[in-house]
């Protein structure tokens, strides 16, 4: 390895004393901080307890194709479909199973979309019912076109249908929206935004319950089950919050450190979106703390750190123990005994019978820095890879895809087995087409903010000495790219039968608050401001009952 660079050996001390990031919008905001519905608790837990079973039997009795297609589609975009989990799995074996009208665009739509949502390998040929001879497809109402737009996000490879589908939907659309008073106007605006599948669940919830709340064929049980179960998760919420800026603050009195990103609510934010459901507060807890240390580990090799000192760390990483302090640097020992201690405190959170768990997120954390150093090696010898398929064979990894992943199972409940978390570890196609959509999600929004500073290249960079392109160009063939990878795990999770269904639906998740966070080619974790109003929708305001 080269040794490093005169100025960024030079510039270290100086990186690390400049603050280069805003401040946190929130400061110590969620320590104190109680939604209003805080008084009312018992009784709305009672209630929604009563209501939960109302609508238990409206989902066992449903019997009507088209109003089961609804009502299942409904209770996940109100975040309820979490408490009849056994009951729509049974539906949907029934709608596999079961005739129904293939002329129906609407229906046929829906039972696509729900089908292949839940690993149900159907043909795409479904469609073609709906092409003239001359290969148009037909006209349809905007109900069946908005369904026919989100089920056609499910694509794999080379269904073709698909992909036309999508442009005449799109094409549809944009005409209406400026001709039209359609009072699906507004759910045609998010689609074009952001296709129904790859939607935060929770802020779906909270965006669609006040839709909801309009439409004539709203049922009032589960509309206000809706409010008062969303309601109660921000209680919760809360209450993770409040337990995570006291770990921040601790890790900031700690580590002394003063280059870092001070985005604890922002983080808390971004793995909500991937473990929102009621029994996941573990790994909601203990992502948040491990993105929180992982963006300071990446900010530290990428940026901070010179080569000697990343170095160290490395080694320090690998020995896993406090004997190892003495090889740091002054200003990275804080850091590491806390990184120590708060893997401490998961294996006392788990308690002794998933303790062992802890150790399969050691190693992913391990690999993790491998990789990170790879990419120092290469910023010191200003290296390019000559291909973008080199430079993923590392940065899929450093995106920290499959750590957080790890951490996410980690703390999940007994479904989890050590099969599964050997899976993880064995960095499966699935996780690395999860790694591939993080990264180029992560380099589109960041490339062009991080090309004067002192970075190791991007893959809009390798894509550009491969190609001979400009940055603009790379970054549209980046763009088609992150459509291949949603494909690549669509495909590769309808093989994935003997893992328990929240794994593959975890790391779609994932992809989904990842697309949000970099939305627009906005790097909302950086920039915080972005996810101001989204932040305070979720934890500040309750929805009105």
């Amino acid at each position: 390895m080269a040794a490093p660079s005169a100025c960024h050996s030079s510039n270290a001390e100086e990186l690390r004393k400049a603050t280069t990031f805003h401040p946190s919008l929130w400061g110590d905001f969620f320590l104190t901080y109680q939604p209003p519905t805080a008084p009312h608790q018992a009784y709305m837990k009672e209630r929604a307890e009563v209501l939960r079973e109302d609508v238990r039997n409206m989902v066992k009795g449903s019997t009507e194709l088209p109003e089961t297609l609804n009502l299942i589609v409904t209770l996940q975009r109100l975040g309820l479909d979490y408490y009849y989990e056994n009951e729509i799995d049974k539906l949907l074996h029934d709608v596999y199973n079961s005739d129904y009208n293939e002329k129906d665009l609407n229906l046929v739509s829906l039972r696509f979309y729900l089908l292949r949502k839940n690993n149900y390998d159907v043909s795409s040929d479904v469609f073609l019912n709906f092409k003239t001879k001359e290969g148009n497809f037909t006209d349809a109402d905007t109900r069946s076109l908005l369904s026919f737009y989100n089920a056609a996000y499910l694509r794999k490879h080379g269904e073709k249908i698909l992909d036309e589908a999508i442009s005449f939907t799109r094409r549809c659309f944009q005409y209406n929206i400026e001709h039209s008073e359609s009072p699906l106007a507004k759910d045609v605006s998010s689609s074009l935004h952001t296709p129904l599948f790859r939607r935060v669940g929770i802020l779906e919830a909270r965006n669609y319950i006040p839709t909801y709340e309009k439409e004539a064929t709203r049922n009032e049980a589960i509309l206000e089950f809706a409010k008062l179960n969303f309601n109660l998760q921000q209680l919760v919420f809360c209450e993770e919050l409040k337990h995570c800026t006291l770990w921040w603050k601790e890790f900031l009195a700690k580590s002394k450190m003063t280059f870092v990103r001070d985005r604890i609510v922002e983080v808390y934010f971004w793995m909500n979106g991937t473990c929102y459901d009621p029994p996941y507060s573990h790994s909601r807890i203990i992502l948040t703390k491990i993105t929180s240390l992982v963006t300071i580990l990446d900010d530290m090799f990428d940026t901070y750190g010179t080569t000697e000192e990343c170095m160290k760390f490395a080694e320090a990483i690998n020995r896993w123990s406090e004997s190892a302090v003495p090889l740091l640097p002054e200003y990275m020992k804080g850091f590491y005994l806390f990184l120590l201690e708060t893997f401490y405190s998961f294996e006392d959170e788990l308690g002794p019978e998933k303790s062992y768990r802890v150790l399969y997120l050691k190693e992913a954390m391990k690999r993790l820095v491998q990789q990170y150093s790879k990419e120092v090696e290469w910023r010191d010898e200003d290296y390019v890879p000559e291909t973008m398929s080199e430079h993923l064979q590392v940065s899929m990894e450093s995106i920290g895809s499959v750590a957080l992943a790890c951490a996410a199972y980690v703390g999940m409940d007994d479904v989890i087995t050590k099969e599964t978390l050997e899976w993880v570890l064995s960095y499966p196609q699935f996780l690395t087409s999860f790694g591939t959509f993080v990264r180029l999600s992560n380099d589109l929004a960041s490339t062009k903010r991080e090309q004067t500073a002192d970075h190791s290249a991007s893959t809009v960079h390798c894509y550009m000495k491969e190609h001979g392109t400009t940055m603009d160009d790379a970054c549209e063939k980046i763009k088609e790219l992150i459509e291949d990878s949603w494909k690549d795990m669509l495909e590769q999770c309808l093989a994935l039968t003997e893992l328990p269904k929240v794994v593959p639906r975890t790391v779609f998740d994932f992809s989904r608050t990842t697309d949000n966070m970099y939305k627009n080619n906005r790097d909302g974790f950086t920039s915080s401001q972005a996810l101001k109003e989204m932040i305070e929708l979720l934890y500040v305001d309750p929805i009105p009952e």
